[in-house]
């Protein structure tokens, strides 16, 4: 009887020790993966959309446990504002950071290996060549000291990496006065700028007593990839003149087509590669929509152009503008964008005045106002509404909407604009398309 009752109590506590046996090992597999090394690529050109990779990429790393952090970097350069901003993540990270030059750190990127608190290079790699362009005092200012500051933040020389940016930095022994500073690996750890020489990751992580942890290779996503691509500056302009013209002509012809469709398309693009990559937030969406309501709301409801355009013109581009890095970034796009899409509107609204589709939406037959007033006009068939009276109820620019006999009309003008409530008369019809024009009271019957 005693066997009978103790066989079951064994087995429940066999169980228990074995599901506690169970929960430390799952306790201490994830103890191990949080613990990894995460390695972080820093290749090709820097720009904006390996920026938001890397602050994602150290966000992640932190927030998880991650035992270090390794930047594997092979880069010629690319934007300084966007390499200070992985500059920014790196330094502030609270988990050890190594950097791994494996074939070239130079420009920008030498300012992201500064950065790290070991700082590795493989045999036959490079770093430094990091005078800004353009080479103006300004600009080789604030980067110099930003690469002294990063340079002492880590205990390096600030003076070696400040020669890497200033050409009139001269060094005894290093770096003649008129020259840019690039260093070889070699050199690099002779003078102690760099902690040693590696030939492979495993040796990095080997040296630094990292080796026993595990790994873990991030990649970009496709979304950063594709956002890196589009905030560049030149497709950066390219989208705002394709936002810009497609909405300005969409708005100069009837119905919604192609140029609406392209602008918007070309603004959310815009805004979008932004979003992903933390340049912009909703609020510049908002700001952005918000303006285009009011740009409407004066267009199509306020006769005239007064304060609520004026508002609305600014939101557009204050939202704009904030989505840049900087002011002056944004302020310089903006107008190259808007000169450029002045020209490209022009242009193409000279071509469809002159092209089988405005020919297909106005009629080009004229009333000939010094005929007699009895000659004969020719009107086409099912021509009720020519010659009849109206009002416009919105603005024809030159399509709108207009009101005869108690009736809303679609209707156009022959390209000459006429404001809201004004009175209108229809000169011809082409197929349902009727054609009006803006009438004086005195020309009126009575």
């Amino acid at each position: 009887m005693s066997i009978g009752t103790s066989c079951p109590r064994s087995r429940v506590a066999g169980s228990t020790v074995l599901l506690l046996f169970l929960l430390m090992g799952l306790l201490a597999s994830g103890v191990a993966q949080a613990a990894d090394v995460w390695v972080v690529p820093v290749r090709g050109t820097i720009e904006w959309g390996l920026a938001g990779f890397v602050q994602r990429a150290v966000g992640e790393a932190v927030e998880q446990g991650a035992g270090a952090i390794l930047f594997e970097i092979s880069t010629f350069g690319g934007r300084v504002d966007a390499a200070t901003e992985i500059r920014d993540a790196i330094m502030s990270a609270p988990v050890p950071t190594i950097a791994y030059v494996t074939e070239r750190a130079w420009s920008a990127g030498a300012l992201i290996a500064l950065a790290a608190e070991h700082l590795a290079m493989a045999p036959g790699s490079s770093i430094g060549a990091a005078e800004p362009r353009p080479a103006e005092e300004k600009t080789i200012s604030a980067v110099r000291a930003e690469f002294e500051a990063t340079a002492q933040g880590r205990g390096r020389d600030s003076e070696v990496a400040a020669a890497m940016v200033d050409q009139d930095i001269a060094i005894a022994g290093l770096v003649a006065e008129g020259k840019i500073l690039t260093l070889s690996a070699d050199h690099a750890v002779d003078i102690d700028f760099a902690d040693f020489i590696a030939q492979s990751r495993q040796e990095v992580l080997r040296y630094l007593g990292y080796d026993r942890l595990g790994t873990r290779v991030l990649k970009a996503t496709w979304a950063e990839k594709a956002a890196g691509f589009i905030t560049l500056p030149v497709m950066s302009s390219l989208l705002l003149i394709l936002g810009f013209a497609g909405l300005v002509l969409e708005l100069l012809t009837p119905g919604f087509g192609v140029p609406g469709t392209i602008g918007i398309i070309g603004l959310v693009l815009f805004f979008g590669g932004r979003m992903i990559i933390g340049l912009a937030g909703w609020e510049e969406v908002f700001l952005f929509v918000t303006g285009f309501v009011l740009l409407l709301i004066e267009v199509f409801v306020i006769p005239g152009f007064g304060l609520v355009g004026l508002l609305g013109l600014a939101s557009i581009f204050g939202s704009i503008v904030l989505s840049y890095a900087s002011t002056e970034a944004g302020l310089v796009n903006l107008a190259v964008a808007l000169m450029v899409t002045a020209f490209v509107v022009v242009i193409g609204w000279k071509r469809f005045r002159r092209s089988g589709a405005w020919e297909r939406l106005v009629l080009k037959t004229v009333i000939d106002k010094t005929a007699s007033p009895d000659a004969e006009v020719p009107l086409p068939e099912g021509s009720e509404l020519v010659e009849k009276l109206g009002t416009a109820l919105t603005p024809l620019r030159p399509a709108g909407i207009v009101e005869i006999d108690g009736k809303r009309v679609d209707a156009v003008t022959e390209g000459e604009f006429v404001s809201r409530g004004s009175q209108i008369q229809v000169i011809s019809m082409v197929g349902n398309r009727v054609v009006v024009k803006a009438v004086a009271l005195s020309d009126q019957e009575v």
